[in-house]
């Protein structure tokens, strides 16, 4: 019989902790970037259109190599373990090239600076994507039981939080003119911090959480160059695989729906703020967008998901996700009320409803992903996919964000917002309003649709755990 190295039910204290620096960065880097994109326009004079080039050419980059290094990482044998190298490797690297990344000067040609920040956006990606990608897949195997997996994923995902508490500040901080003599000199100094506090966070999974027992794994692929042609094959047919996984083709379907129906309107509630609330007075507006969306997180991290904790523990985790997307909903239609220019606090009030859709999206789904790389391990045999998984799962994920920045322009072009001029018509502002309420609203109970159905529960998920401790010949 072979005995685990360590208790994979109950997680000490300190790889939580570490698991969830890691997930602060997994997205300050994102929230980072997103933020800075902007600057692009407005402090480095790019091209509107090479702009939107650059945010999306890295993407289509980005969805290709994702599911390559969880296959790498499924597959690697070495003394540190599958995941955990990768993790210190990857949070060095692409916190430098972060950095690196935004040392543009304005007055560098547009050509230069735009193969610049291309070029180095797919440098930076691929150390992003080293770090990310077995960072995710650790999660789903650091823990065997189906609550504790939940409490980690609830503990990581309030940690991540932290970082959008602090991301929507990067605008005014950037744009302040007593911090920097420009924007483009707060964008290159900032990127430093931001760099900086990745890479101090990002190593600490790798060296505190600790992985599933190498021993057990079998049937791992011999990751060489003179098996690469094999390799690939090898990878499709994983895909292939998972993709007949009926509960998790549910998760990747209920994320899209609630994830980008809630990114598809995502900034229409800033042009709310400004073209409702303050007539298109940004003076007036102030602070305000940046309170709603810390605000937002702070209720996410404190409120919302100890609830979805405790419903998930009492109730399933499909029963836990269908009641906090209900309330996310009712979040959604209270912004009608919500947004009142004779009372702008009351914009803070639909947040406690609203914040159940996101919050308790990624930490429920997150936690029944790992509980299907169970149900795959149980189907399909070694090794198990947890990169694979994760990587596919957060492929969906990427893709249909671009998906929604793209609609979402085409709503704002259809209910004839014109952001050049500060008075928006009466019936363009009541129809951003009812597109910001509606959209994610129908998605979300698109979503509820998609999972009634799923069957992975407690008592399903603790007879293959069982199944698998008695293949492995574990204690």
């Amino acid at each position: 019989m072979i005995t685990p190295k360590h208790s994979r039910d109950k997680i000490p204290f300190v790889e939580k902790a570490a698991f969830g620096a890691g997930h602060l960065v997994n997205n300050l880097l994102p929230g980072s970037l997103g933020v800075f994109m902007f600057f692009l326009l407005t402090a480095f004079g790019m091209d509107p259109f090479l702009a939107g080039l650059l945010g999306g050419l890295p993407r289509i980059y980005d969805a290709i190599t994702d599911p390559i290094m969880g296959y790498i990482s499924d597959n690697t044998k070495s003394r540190w373990g599958r995941r955990r190298m990768y993790i210190f490797i990857g949070a060095i690297f692409s916190g430098v090239m972060f950095v690196v990344l935004w040392q543009l000067d304005p007055n560098n040609t547009q050509n230069y600076n735009f193969w610049y920040f291309l070029i180095l956006s797919l440098v930076y990606l691929t150390g992003n994507t080293i770090f990310s990608t077995p960072l995710i897949g650790l999660g789903y195997e650091m823990s065997s039981d189906y609550k504790e997996r939940t409490r980690l994923m609830a503990f990581s995902q309030t940690i991540g939080q932290v970082a959008w508490m602090i991301v929507p500040w990067f605008w005014v901080i950037i744009a302040d003119p007593d911090l920097f003599s420009s924007q483009a000199e707060g964008v290159r100094k900032l990127s430093f911090l931001v760099g900086g506090v990745c890479i101090f966070f990002g190593i600490l999974p790798a060296i505190f959480c600790k992985e599933i027992d190498q021993a057990n794994i079998e049937n791992r692929a011999d990751l060489s160059l003179k098996n690469i042609i094999k390799n690939i094959v090898d990878l499709f047919k994983n895909m292939v695989k998972i993709t007949k996984n009926k509960p998790f083709m549910k998760l990747c379907g209920a994320t899209f729906l609630v994830f980008n129906g809630f990114q598809m309107v995502a900034s229409f509630s800033y042009f709310i703020i400004v073209f409702y609330m303050f007539n298109g007075d940004y003076g007036a507006t102030g602070n305000w967008p940046a309170w709603f969306s810390t605000v937002s997180a702070f209720i996410t991290a404190f409120l919302v998901i100890p609830v979805i904790t405790f419903l998930s523990n009492k109730f399933g985790k499909k029963n836990a996700f269908i009641i906090s997307t209900v309330i996310s909903i009712i979040g959604y239609s209270l912004k009608w009320w919500g947004f009142n220019p004779e009372n702008p606090w009351m914009i803070f009030m639909p947040l406690p409803f609203m914040a159940f859709g996101i919050g308790g999206l990624f930490t429920l789904m997150m936690s029944m992903t790992a509980d299907v790389c169970d149900l795959d391990e149980l189907n399909n045999g070694m090794p198990r996919k947890e990169g694979t998984f994760g990587a596919i799962y957060w492929w969906m994920v990427k893709l249909g964000q671009g998906l929604a920045l793209v609609l979402g322009g085409w709503v704002l072009k259809i209910v004839g917002f014109d952001q050049n001029i500060a008075v928006q018509s009466a019936e363009t502002i009541t129809n951003l309003r009812l597109a910001d309420i509606i959209i994610p609203a129908a998605t979300a109970f698109l979503a509820i649709i998609v999972m009634w159905k799923y069957d992975l529960s407690e008592e399903k998920a603790k007879k293959i755990k069982e199944e698998l401790v008695k293949r492995r010949g574990e204690i």
